[in-house]
């Protein structure tokens, strides 16, 4: 089981949620996660964040990480060019992009030394996963709603902006890895 200490020194980013309620809230969830999960936080820096890409190099944690840096500088750039024709709440957005993924952590299982798609991935993907270990810490629908549309499955709803937000910085950073188009010269 994982402790405060270790979550956050794989997510100091949690820090930056500024609403203490909100910051206990994710810890919370991610805490949960560990306790449910047969993976630890040391596993994090080492799996691969996707499964979609064959020998994928990227890290769990070096892809949410960087999820959450583009997530919060585009919020930046957003209120400095758009202003109030487009206003983000800064937790909110902070809180859904650490939490994206958190499900993954019910999907995944080390097989071997092989990260593989648990049984229960199988049934149900991270979003669904994510949302339900967040909903029982207490974490805000609206950043529920974050977590619920950051993949495909939200492509199905209505989107608020910080959900925007997230799921570009997600797919930016994933899709043209899934889809081969990282090209070497």
């Amino acid at each position: 089981m994982a402790t405060r200490e270790e979550v956050l020194g794989i997510w100091p980013e949690i820090e930056w949620i500024t609403d203490a309620e909100l910051q206990q809230q994710v810890l919370q969830t991610w805490l949960l996660a560990f306790e449910r999960s047969p993976l630890q936080p040391a596993d994090l820096l080492e799996i691969p964040f996707t499964l979609h890409v064959p020998d994928c190099k990227v890290s769990f944690m070096a892809h949410k990480r960087l999820v959450v840096h583009l997530a919060a500088a585009s919020a930046e750039r957003i209120g400095e060019f758009m202003g109030e024709a487009m206003p983000l709440d800064y937790n909110t957005l902070i809180a859904g992009a650490i939490l994206a993924d958190v499900g993954k952590l019910l999907e995944y299982e080390n097989v071997g030394g092989q990260v593989v798609q648990s049984r229960r991935g199988q049934y149900l993907r991270h979003p669904f996963t994510g949302v339900a270990l967040a909903m029982e810490c207490g974490v805000p629908d609206a950043v529920c709603h974050l977590i619920a549309t950051h993949a495909g499955e939200g492509n199905l709803v209505k989107r608020s902006a910080e959900a925007y937000v997230v799921h570009h910085a997600d797919f930016m950073t994933y899709e043209p890895l899934v889809k081969g188009l990282v090209f070497k010269n």
